[in-house]
Parts: C-alpha cells; sequence; structure tokens
C-alpha cells in the first residue's frame, strides 16, 4: 500500500482498532488475528479505503465484515477445536459489538450503525441490551492499581457503583503485588507509571505470574501499549476516561473471565 494520506490514516487508527478488536474477542491473539486478515484486504485493494476522511470508519466497518465472514471465529497456533467450540456460546454479539464501538471507541450512533451495517434505531436497541447484559454481573472483588488519590477514588467509585468489591488501591508496585497476593482479586484495573518510579506494567506481569486474572490498563498513551510487541494487554481504557467506557471494559473483562478463563500471556 504507498504511503499515501489513507495509509496514514490507516496507521494511525491501527492501535485503536486493535483495541477494539481483543475487546470483542476477550484475548490478544484472536483479535490480533482479525485485525490482520483486515490488512491484508487494504493491502491487495487500497481503495476500500480511498481517502483519509473517513478512514476510520470505514476501517472499523472493514474489520466488521471481516468478522462476520469469518463467523466470529478464528482458530490460532496452539488452540484446539474443542477450545474454540468451548466459546462459540460467549461470542459477542452485536449487541456488545455496538456498545463498544459507541462506549469505549467513542463512535456515534450513526457511526457505529454504518460499521454494523444496521439501521440507527437497530443500533440503539443493540447498545441498550448490552447494557442489560453486561450489568447482570455477580459481584466480584477487584484492584485498583493508581497513585493518584482522587483518580484512584474516582475509579474505586466506579467500581463499587457496578456492586463489585475494591479490596485495595496501590500507589505503588510493591504495594500492587502483596496486595494482590493477599486480597486474590479477579480483576485488577491498573495504571502504568506508579509511585517511586513504579511500573503499573511490571506490577500485572508479577500478579499474573501468581494467578490468571484479567487486568485493564488505564493510561493516556494506549498505542504504547500495542506497539506489535509481545507480552500485550488485552483491556485498554484511555485517559482522560469516561465512566461509561470503564464500566464496559470491566465488564467486557469479567464476561470473558467467567465464560472462558484465558492464559495470562
Amino acid at each position: 500500500m504507498p504511503a499515501t494520506a489513507a495509509s496514514q490514516a490507516v496507521v494511525h487508527h491501527l492501535p485503536y482498532l486493535r483495541r477494539y478488536a481483543r475487546a470483542l474477542c476477550g484475548d490478544q491473539m484472536s483479535g490480533d488475528a482479525f485485525v490482520k486478515q483486515v490488512l491484508e484486504v487494504v493491502v491487495a485493494d487500497p481503495k476500500v479505503i480511498p481517502n483519509a476522511e473517513g478512514a476510520r470508519v470505514l476501517l472499523y466497518g472493514l474489520f466488521q465484515k471481516v468478522w462476520r465472514a469469518a463467523g466470529g471465529l478464528t482458530l490460532e497456533d496452539g488452540q484446539s477445536s474443542t477450545d474454540i467450540q468451548t466459546r462459540v456460546g460467549s461470542l459477542p454479539t452485536e449487541d456488545r459489538q455496538a456498545l463498544l464501538l459507541v462506549v469505549m471507541e467513542g463512535f456515534s450512533i450513526s457511526e457505529a450503525a454504518y460499521i454494523l451495517d444496521v439501521d440507527e434505531a437497530e443500533c440503539i436497541a443493540h447498545v441498550d441490551r448490552a447494557r442489560q447484559t453486561l450489568s447482570r454481573q455477580e459481584p466480584t472483588d477487584v484492584l485498583v492499581i493508581e497513585d493518584e488519590p482522587i483518580i484512584g477514588l474516582d475509579i474505586a467509585n466506579i467500581v463499587e457503583s457496578m456492586g463489585h468489591r475494591v479490596v485495595g488501591i496501590a500507589a505503588t508496585q510493591e504495594e500492587a503485588v502483596a496486595l494482590a497476593r493477599s486480597k486474590s482479586p479477579s480483576l485488577v484495573l491498573a495504571d502504568i507509571q506508579l509511585a517511586e518510579g513504579g511500573s503499573g506494567i511490571e506490577a500485572a506481569k508479577t500478579i499474573l505470574g501468581d494467578r490468571d486474572i484479567p487486568i485493564v490498563f488505564i493510561t493516556a498513551y494506549p498505542e504504547r501499549l500495542l506497539t506489535g510487541q509481545r507480552p500485550e494487554p488485552t483491556y485498554l481504557v484511555t485517559k482522560p476516561f469516561a465512566v461509561d467506557t470503564v464500566k464496559v471494559t470491566i465488564a467486557q473483562a469479567l464476561f470473558f473471565r467467567r465464560t472462558d478463563p484465558l492464559a495470562a500471556e
């Protein structure tokens, strides 16, 4: 694909498409497999995204077509057909796709409707049903890793408003690991840069070495974590965050944790 304005736009939007794909699929490998297929289509036929204007909507719309054509499934190396079959019943529907597009990716209802190839009324219905479905989750224990006290309390309030329990707010890498080991949370929400020069990423790696639980990273620079080098996170929330974005990401992470636990990457 020539280095045109359209191709540059695709490169710019790619980290966010990967974020969406991972949240939709529930893991890194499957999400990136779909994005790879999308890029193969774009390279083979650049006319599918003819210019930079509207490239983001067209890119996500192309993803939807690839996703739909594949039946929402890919079989990665190391995954058995039994693993895939187990996941069939828990695959995201257009309800959750619509919610992720509108709340996490920030598309308007009309843009999300175009991406999903439905009318706006149907898209609204998808979003409403998804909100209802994701709100019906059993309470769980959540650890917040955040060195800014006000932001940490804001996140804790969001978690508790969903009916979950906050087992602690850690400001440092050492404190985060200690709390995770003593409180055994089922979900971690982690900032990247912590007090005393600590790293939320390193804390997460240590925690995942002890237990297989979902971790949601909250960062102002999600593209810095989606570099193409492994390991990379499955769930990302961009700062400054909207309350609904945090809620949807938490619900999506717990949905996949409940239906099909995934090994730590």
